[in-house]
């Protein structure tokens, strides 16, 4: 599968610009390709390299985590939903705790934490996967819940929002929250329906009313505060919490009288090891990406969604946020450019700046986090992962287009 999306992004990337060549007479847009192949190159291997410092300090943190125990005792509360959702994962098995971990730090919206703690759960997923070429459920299911995630704390959008002068950076929280739980739903229902995982199963069901209690009861509490007070107590609770971990991890450590410093160096051993193996994936999959959007191929898309939209005399504003919602799922610096973009073409306040900041924070890259978790563990055989992850994404976008209009519409 990612095989033919990869050939699918230079194919028609090819084919739009020889047509630009042939019948426009544009002269320059074979020049701009290989300008995008080389210029994103030269991001993925950045990307990795940025990411090496980031990998090695969290596995380190997760090695003194793992050998205190206390990963264990996080992922016992959960190991009744998981055996549920992931029968072939065993109790306690160490993927359970990285599971956790990474869900954990997408809600607060730690992407730097995210990531590698999501890659060392791939890999623990993987130590149990038959076939190591092809995906097994428990990656795919985890790696859709992953890219759907539900993220409690956009603090990003707000201050991108804020810089683009924003009357009220905030007011999309409440409609992010609602489209992003909208993608992490319909990614868990997709997921379950092809591996006829039974999701009235009582234990299940507890848990995810549990959750959505906790995702509701948070919404209701920061939306009741004022913008700055929000902002502030939401960047301190993500802040709070994560060192607090930390500081959890090393006195577990110093009570069973682990040596922390020594489990730190192991387990970033392994982050550098992990994030070599990522390069070739990343230069892959985003020299890919650059070609498609610089031979103008999502512009020629967008622009015939706008024509189709017309045709039918429906209101076509949201189409002025359509280029983030269609870059989100390839690239995510793409999409956060798009987002920018489009607040200072038509306002951050905006129908279309809202709407473009409400997509945004709806999903998390699914074809960036395809390559990397998948390339760190030596997957090609995809399976139903794109398939599912597209499906939350296609929710999120259109849960965040609904509520747009709800709100500011």
């Amino acid at each position: 599968m990612l095989n033919l999306i990869w050939i699918f992004f230079f194919t028609a990337a090819f084919v739009v610009a020889l047509i630009k060549l042939m019948a426009f007479g544009d002269t320059q847009i074979f020049g701009q390709l290989m300008t995008a192949m080389f210029s994103l190159s030269k991001t993925a291997f950045e990307i990795a390299l940025g990411l090496t410092g980031v990998l090695a300090l969290w596995l380190g943190i997760m090695k003194i985590g793992e050998r205190s125990g206390f990963i264990q005792l996080l992922t016992r509360g959960l190991s009744p939903l998981f055996i549920r959702l992931m029968p072939e994962v065993p109790k306690n098995h160490p993927a359970l705790g990285a599971i956790v971990m990474n869900m954990s730090a997408n809600a607060l919206g730690l992407d730097n934490a995210a990531t590698p703690l999501g890659i060392k759960a791939m890999q623990e997923l993987q130590k149990l996967n038959p076939f190591k070429e092809a995906a097994s459920n428990a990656q795919i299911l985890f790696l859709v819940i992953n890219t759907s995630a539900v993220t409690l704390f956009p603090v990003t959008i707000f201050t991108y929002r804020a810089q683009m002068g924003a009357a009220n950076p905030t007011d999309v929280f409440i409609p992010i929250l609602i489209a992003t739980y909208a993608s992490t739903f319909v990614g868990l229902l997709t997921v379950a329906a092809v591996q006829k995982i039974n999701l009235f199963d009582k234990v299940i069901l507890a848990y995810l009313g549990g959750f959505s209690s906790l995702v509701f009861g948070l919404l209701g509490y920061f939306s009741s505060l004022p913008q700055t007070e929000m902002l502030a107590q939401s960047a301190m609770i993500s802040n709070v919490t994560l060192f607090s971990l930390v500081m959890v991890f090393i006195a577990g450590a110093m009570f069973k009288r682990v040596n922390a410093y020594e489990a730190f160096i192991d387990g970033a051993k392994e982050g550098f090891e992990t994030a070599i193996k990522i390069i070739p994936y990343l230069v892959a999959m985003l020299v890919a990406i650059g070609v498609f959007r610089a031979s103008g191929a999502l512009d020629l898309v967008a622009n015939g969604l706008r024509s189709l939209i017309l045709s039918l005399n429906m209101d076509d504003r949201f189409i002025d946020a359509l280029p983030t919602a269609l870059m989100k799922p390839f690239s995510g610096s793409g999409a956060r450019a798009m987002m920018i973009d489009t607040m200072q073409v038509h306002g951050a306040d905006s129908f279309a700046g809202r709407l473009a900041s409400i997509v945004q924070g709806s999903t998390e890259t699914t074809f960036y986090v395809l390559a990397v978790y998948f390339g760190s563990v030596g997957i090609n055989n995809i399976r139903h992962a794109a398939a599912c992850g597209l499906a939350a994404d296609a929710a999120g976008i259109l849960a965040a287009i609904t509520i747009a209009y709800w709100f500011f519409g």
